[in-house]
């Protein structure tokens, strides 16, 4: 289970302590209090370190790791908080305020996990798909990540059931690779799912899902294949909502979504990670 979601079950857990004046309660309380809290930051920070150890990198898995050390901090000072608060009730009223803000924004993340799910399920290959475009998603060591590899493998299917039609693989340079992310791609394709390197477009010089969209216009145009036509867009199932708002604004009338999914071990924080750029990427006015 992702250390994420560690953390909602640690504060239903301790829910109750926020609105807690009795000191007798709260004394009798503060040692399971206190566990709890420590358990959760143990595990929400070993979460965190062995993605890291993964070379997984990012706000997704740092988030948690935040979270696990605030609450290792509340644990080791629980007894000095819970007194300070009760002594001063007009920080009372901003500790209820704190909490309530941090409810609202944990249910705007469920709810966007939610979407993130059900839009996962309705990923169906159309027939009249007139190209395949795969997203980059990172390589390592000339090798697809985990996570690109999902992408690829279910690029491949939806190649195989529509076999006349061409394949886009998008990514350019990444630091300390020999080649680039649509290179690695496109061997991928070829050699674990047998595809023909005369389907395989490559667009190579992409450091960005905007760039992807824009720099893959001219290999369609040089396969007479129009923005108004139906294009497949394959990426993992958490990027799949940006992806398909950006090509929507760099003009793509019918992007349709293929979505792969993310390798459990990395999901929710991935999820987590595209909340944040997908709020990012509103108020930017990137879609």
């Amino acid at each position: 289970m992702s250390g994420f979601f560690i953390l909602i079950f640690y504060n239903l857990q301790i829910h109750h302590a926020i609105y807690d004046h009795s000191a007798m309660q709260s004394h009798s309380h503060a040692p399971l209090k206190r566990l709890l809290s420590l358990m959760a930051a143990i595990l929400l920070l070993a979460n965190g370190l062995w993605l890291l150890s993964l070379n997984s990198f990012h706000f997704g898995t740092l988030l948690p790791m935040l979270f696990g050390a605030a609450l290792f901090i509340y644990a080791l000072a629980y007894v000095l908080l819970q007194r300070w608060i009760r002594q001063r009730p007009i920080y009372q009223q901003g500790w209820r305020l704190v909490w309530g803000a941090f409810w609202i924004w944990l249910l705007s993340v469920a709810l966007f996990f939610g979407y993130l799910h059900w839009q996962s399920l309705h990923s169906q290959p159309n027939p009249n798909t007139q190209a395949i475009l795969i997203l980059g998603g990172g390589i390592q060591h000339n090798q697809p990540t985990p996570t690109l590899a999902k992408r690829l493998n279910a690029g491949a299917t939806l190649a195989k059931q529509l076999p006349q039609i061409p394949i886009i693989v998008s990514g350019g340079a990444a630091f300390g690779n020999q080649w680039t992310e649509a290179e690695v791609m496109a061997h991928y394709l070829t050699e674990q799912h047998h595809l023909p390197k005369t389907r395989i477009l490559l667009e190579a010089r992409s450091t960005s899902t905007a760039l992807n969209f824009h720099n893959s216009k001219a290999l369609l145009v040089q396969h007479d294949i129009q923005l108004s036509d139906p294009i497949a867009v394959v990426t993992s199932d958490f990027h799949l909502p940006r992806a398909l708002a950006i090509a929507r604004k760099q003009g793509y009338q019918q992007p349709l979504p293929y979505s792969a999914p993310t390798p459990l071990y990395i999901r929710y924080n991935s999820w987590l990670r595209e909340y944040f750029a997908y709020v990012s990427g509103w108020l930017l006015n990137e879609y």
